[in-house]
């Protein structure tokens, strides 16, 4: 129950009830600033406890980058291996023929080492692969096209 003491009942009658000439107790819900204003400033604190990586280095993504799905020949008897027990390796002129691309492989690298011949088709490919490759009496395929 309001009683005469309160402090409004002093306030009354007067043109801004205490709240200053301009502002009439308006306008005060932003005074820490909108959206993520003051974080470097007075919201610092808040920064540290909830988005610590707020203000790290984040780099830079290039729209012109392609990815690059790279197969080393070390592991070419081991998918060969694997596509024969399925039943879904192809033979041409005596060799296991291993169609990369077909795969989603883009590039052969020249790590590892092969013994069995196995020809190959892929887009491109390193020196050193193809010289293991053709040290172990195998070839590396170019179709029409490509």
């Amino acid at each position: 129950m309001p009683h005469k003491r309160r402090k409004i009942r002093k306030k009354r009658g007067t043109r801004t009830v205490g709240w200053g000439r301009i502002g009439q107790h308006r306008c005060h819900g932003q005074k820490g600033g909108h959206g993520k204003a003051g974080r470097h400033k007075h919201l610092w604190s808040y920064t540290l406890r909830y988005d610590p990586h707020y203000f790290t280095k984040k780099g830079f993504y290039s729209p012109q980058r392609k990815k690059v799905n790279v197969m080393n020949v070390g592991k070419l008897e081991d998918l060969a291996g694997k596509l024969s027990a399925e039943e879904s390796l192809e033979e041409r002129e005596g060799m296991a023929l291993l169609d990369l691309e077909k795969l989603g492989y883009n590039k052969l690298l020249g790590m590892g080492s092969v013994a069995k011949p196995i020809s190959i088709k892929i887009a491109s490919y390193s020196k050193s692969a193809a010289q293991k490759i053709e040290e172990a009496g195998g070839k590396i395929v170019k179709e029409k096209g490509n």
